[in-house]
């Protein structure tokens, strides 16, 4: 699989997801709209912080889905328009793979059977997931709260990636992050090629290098672009 080269998912996946953190007290579906929008909360230094405010909780999930849809009739998309998967330039063997994953309906579909879920995929699983933004440990730590109950870590102390035949590939790979003003970038890499990247079916190879970039906009509202 190395000497392969990864299909063009990374131009079908450049798209705007904005999620929702919700206080416990406020998890009750309220429809009043009459409140004012509040600030993303910021730390002592002036950062933006991605935790949950000191004495509450919540859980970020997303309000739209992030995909390419393989029948452009289901509205599955954030984009503005459906994209078709025939629209997708995807080399031959990647278009073989979704479609054989698709004759089987996603049966396959990794987070349903309780897989981890990176990358794009991560931001439309069911049942939400939290950021925990430790920076004592130069660390932070995304919690998939869905059927794989499993976690990743971001990397903030400036270390590279890992190289060499030490470095194996894995569902969540290795990822490190910087801060660019209030915005949070993400650079993965070394992800295992049962991953899906989306819930379409998007193939990969474990060449596959994502750059997230992650904006709290306010307290409501956390902006994700991925390429």
């Amino acid at each position: 699989m190395r000497n392969r080269p990864i299909a063009a998912v990374a131009a079908v996946m450049i798209a705007n997801v904005w999620l929702s953190l919700a206080a416990v007290a406020a998890m009750a579906q309220d429809t009043r709209q009459t409140r004012p929008v509040r600030p993303a909360p910021r730390r002592a230094d002036g950062r933006v912080s991605l935790n949950s405010p000191a004495g509450e909780r919540g859980l970020w999930g997303g309000s739209g889905r992030l995909a390419v849809n393989p029948r452009s009739y289901e509205p599955r998309t954030t984009l503005q328009a459906p994209i078709h998967i025939d629209d997708v330039p995807l080399q031959p063997w990647a278009r073989a793979m979704v479609d054989y994953r698709h004759s089987g309906f996603l049966k396959d579909e990794p987070y349903t059977r309780c897989k981890p879920s990176p990358g794009p995929r991560l931001w439309t699983t069911a049942y939400g997931f939290e950021i925990l933004d430790m920076p004592e440990l130069r660390h932070i730590y995304i919690v998939n709260n869905g059927g794989p109950h499993s976690f990743h870590v971001i990397y903030m102390d400036g270390r590279p990636h890992p190289t060499g035949k030490d470095f194996a590939p894995s569902y969540y790979g290795h990822s490190v992050g910087r801060w660019e003003g209030d915005t949070l970038v993400v650079d993965t890499v070394g992800f295992n090629e049962r991953v899906w990247m989306n819930r379409d079916a998007l193939p990969h190879t474990d060449r596959l290098h994502l750059i997230e970039r992650l904006t709290r906009v306010d307290f409501n509202t956390l902006k994700y672009e991925v390429t």
